[in-house]
């Protein structure tokens, strides 16, 4: 069974460039627009990664990620924080915050798949 992977990203273009890449290397992809749908959506369809972008309207990522990571029947998701504004400390901080990993934008298309690949491995060990 192929791992599934969901995308919340409030821009439409790197929210298919990513699920174009990413169903290209064989993984199952699921999109959402914004924090709230992707809050649902992680509900719903329990996936094995998400990559949750941090900066989107309405509900943002550290939001979302907040209410998946403090409900118990979705804290354990792997959740990844994409974002445009890489500034020093930030990886700190989004882990402090309960993310599982950390991309700033833009991302290599080359680099997505295998970090990908490595946060899933990270997950079975």
């Amino acid at each position: 069974m192929q791992p599934k992977i969901l995308i919340v990203e409030d821009n439409e273009n790197n929210r298919c460039l990513f699920r174009d890449i990413l169903i290209f290397h064989g993984y199952e992809v699921v999109v959402a627009a914004d924090g709230q749908e992707g809050v649902a959506l992680a509900r719903e369809q329990m996936p094995d990664l998400i990559l949750m972008d941090i900066q989107m309207p309405g509900m943002d990522g550290m939001t979302a990620s907040g209410i998946l990571k403090g409900d118990p029947a979705t804290g354990g998701l792997k959740i990844i924080a994409l974002t445009s504004f890489a500034m020093q400390g930030d990886q700190e901080k989004f882990l402090a915050a309960g993310f599982d990993g950390y991309l700033s934008k833009p991302i290599s298309t080359r680099e997505l798949p295998v970090l990908v690949k490595q946060w899933l491995e990270e997950e079975q060990t």
